[in-house]
């Protein structure tokens, strides 16, 4: 809302498998699906958007940016992720994606496993957002919104598979203007891993969300989106 506020339009994609989108037939999330699906996106757009991607969207924008020959978008927000990133806070999340493969009998149980993933973010009252981050199977049992499959290749890493160099080849890239959120609390993306990264992306600023962890826009929206609107207003020019 606050973006339509400030004069924006916004676009929100949910990847090949997760939230409203298809489940592939075939099983298929590598990052080059990913990738081709966003460059497939804004193929129909009348103008090159600025993409925002967290975590796995952000990877997914900054190879699809990153690697092209030519800039497909105006500007591009990375959530939360970098080419350097911490294997305990990957092994963290793995846990907690892979830990209920049977689902949770009540929105209420959902809510108290984010709690514990997420100690520093208070308990919503209110679960009606966490429930649209559900599915109820006809068993009655809560899981995840996304294809189960997304994780079964994946034990110790998040799949798909993350290449570091590919991503790192990514980075320096780069030609558009170009914003690294982290949140402070990240067990994901390390300062020293932010700061490798404005080393290879000469086009990117930094912005460092106190109180926010790897979820940055879910612990501090309001701090999230006043730094998008001004990177959209001060870097892109729009």
């Amino acid at each position: 809302m606050a973006l339509a506020r400030a004069g924006w339009h916004a676009i929100c994609v949910d990847l090949r498998g997760h939230g409203e989108s298809d489940w592939a037939p075939d099983g298929s999330y590598g990052l080059e699906v990913f990738s081709a699906d966003l460059r497939a996106i804004i193929a129909t757009l009348g103008r090159k958007p600025v993409v925002v991607g967290a975590s796995l969207g952000g990877m997914t924008a900054l190879i699809t940016e990153g690697l092209a020959e030519t800039p497909l978008c105006a500007g591009v927000v990375l959530v939360d992720i970098a080419p350097q990133i911490e294997p305990k806070g990957v092994q963290r999340i793995v846990e907690f994606m892979t830990s209920r493969p049977d689902g949770f009998a009540s929105v209420e149980e959902a809510a108290d496993a984010v709690a514990a993933y997420n100690p520093h973010r208070p308990r919503p009252k209110d679960l009606s957002g966490l429930a649209r981050n559900l599915r109820q199977g006809k068993d009655g049992r809560w899981r995840w919104h996304w294809d189960p499959r997304f994780m079964s290749l994946g034990e110790t890493e998040p799949r798909p598979p993350r290449d570091p160099v590919q991503l790192d080849r990514a980075a320096h890239g780069l030609r558009v203007p170009t914003l690294l959120v982290r949140g402070k609390l990240s067990d994901l993306l390390s300062e020293e891993g932010a700061r490798a990264f404005l080393k290879s992306a000469p086009n990117a600023r930094y912005v460092d969300v106190s109180g926010a962890g790897h979820m940055v826009a879910g612990d501090k929206n309001d701090l999230f989106t006043d730094a998008v609107i001004r990177f959209l207003r001060e870097d892109v020019g729009l």
